[in-house]
């Protein structure tokens, strides 16, 4: 049995047949991790969410931004965007099923050694603060209140994480850095305007895995969301999301061996500037 983690998908479920058979993957033998952003902005989002669902508990998910995005539509918490492809999920005869799947995915999968996660991980919490963190989250997203947590769970404010944030502002800054997190300033606190290459941020901000004193260094983090980085992997950090959507590449990692395996994809969106 291998085990594969796949990088952002964004809907593009062509490209991620051609991944899998790539893979060589086994359906009824091998593992699917995926690092969120399973749909939107690609043309075949009912389709990927129908596929990964049905791998019942072959397929591991973590929630991404846009995932979360599609569940704040359907709760009549979000305003639909003009680049968004999700109407035919939202159009589906059994959409509220679908959608009470994808809100009981995870936030962060921690197995084999290694910490999967959207975006990345707080620099000053430990693998067990944010294990902690992360079902808390997920405790509130399953929860029969959930339109209410939907309701306040967008925005970019608390910008820093404090264990004494509570109620709205703790579960909407638990997610920001969960789904949203790219550069930090030393401090911790999040920057939300700056999505480009390494470097590209002006000082003093900083990748938020290179965060001096990081709680979490030197474990290994496996994450998607931030397409200008693209696959960046060393020891402590395996970034997946190669930019599927803007006709890069869709990739998948094997844990066993660290092996990567890439196709081609057709790009749906314009390349980013």
């Amino acid at each position: 049995m291998a085990t594969y983690v796949i990088g952002d998908v964004q809907g593009c479920f062509a490209s991620l047949q051609k991944l899998l058979e790539a893979c060589a993957f086994q359906a009824g033998e091998d593992m699917l991790w995926f690092v969120g952003d399973l749909v939107n902005r690609g043309p075949e989002s009912l389709q990927t969410l129908y596929f990964v669902r049905d791998l019942g508990e072959r397929a591991i998910v973590v929630l991404g931004n846009h995932d979360l995005h599609l569940l704040g539509v359907w709760a009549g918490h979000r305003q639909f965007h003009h680049t968004d492809t999700l109407a035919p999920v939202l159009e589906a005869p059994d959409c509220d099923a679908l959608m009470h799947w994808l809100r009981h995915r995870r936030i962060a999968h921690f197995e084999h050694g290694v910490l999967m996660v959207h975006a990345g991980v707080w620099p000053g919490w430990s693998l067990e603060d944010t294990l902690r963190h992360a079902q808390e989250l997920e405790a509130a997203l399953r929860s029969p209140d959930y339109a209410r947590v939907f309701a306040q769970l967008y925005g970019s404010t608390p910008a820093q994480w404090s264990d004494e944030l509570a109620g709205a502002e703790r579960l909407r800054a638990m997610t920001n850095v969960f789904t949203r997190m790219r550069f930090c300033r030393p401090d911790g606190e999040l920057d939300f305007h700056h999505k480009g290459r390494l470097g590209s941020a002006p000082p003093p901000l900083l990748p938020w895995f290179d965060v001096p004193g990081r709680k979490t260094a030197g474990l290994p983090i496996v994450c998607g969301h931030w397409s200008a980085l693209g696959l960046y992997l060393r020891e402590d950090l395996l970034a997946l999301d190669t930019g599927c959507l803007w006709g890069g590449k869709l990739t998948a990692l094997r844990l066993d061996d660290r092996r990567l395996f890439q196709v081609d994809c057709p790009g749906v969106r314009s390349p980013k500037k």
